[in-house]
């Protein structure tokens, strides 16, 4: 593990402009998350209740409230069955900045967003196939539990539907 995180500072993506390299952060990771265009991306920005960044370009989060207008098969998958909640629909770190605690820092700030909303618990999903042990370990360290499970692609994707319930705010 490297140096601690508190070097590093989280962003609002909303009022950020310069996107193109986290355009690039997310596509070179296309393989965990998906491909996206430059439009898709403003779009996705847009529409999200929580999107953050790390500059410059070392890690991105976007996460969606449950009455976001956002048409993601998996956040569908949780709006049918939850009636409150923030669904974090990516989470990427670059290779090159990867152990510093970035992905751990950008969760904190979403348990802290999602708990100030009062919406309870904080859902998204990990791939079984293709297999992500060192994602399975990281969130279930932050105390996601699963839920469900489908398997999507024409069988070429199966994802673990997980959930972290926050504590009632007092």
């Amino acid at each position: 593990m490297h140096s601690s995180s508190e070097q590093f500072e989280i962003r609002d993506l909303h009022t950020h402009s310069e996107r193109d390299d986290l355009l690039h952060l997310n596509n070179a990771s296309a393989r965990e998350t998906s491909l996206l265009t430059a439009q898709r991306f403003a779009q996705l920005i847009d529409t999200a209740s929580i999107a953050l960044f790390v500059p410059p370009s070392a890690a991105l989060l976007l996460a969606f409230a449950h009455c976001d207008e956002y048409d993601g098969t998996h956040f569908g998958w949780f709006r049918r069955r939850m009636d409150r909640f923030i669904y974090v629909d990516r989470i990427v770190v670059g290779a090159a900045w990867r152990r510093y605690g970035l992905a751990r820092m950008l969760y904190r700030e979403v348990f802290q967003q999602t708990a100030q909303r009062d919406l309870g618990r904080v859902v998204c999903e990990v791939n079984v196939e293709p297999p992500n042990p060192t994602s399975d370990a990281f969130h279930s360290s932050l105390g996601f539990e699963e839920v469900g499970r489908a398997t999507i692609d024409g069988g070429a994707k199966t994802v673990r539907y997980l959930c972290a319930k926050l504590e009632p705010r007092a």
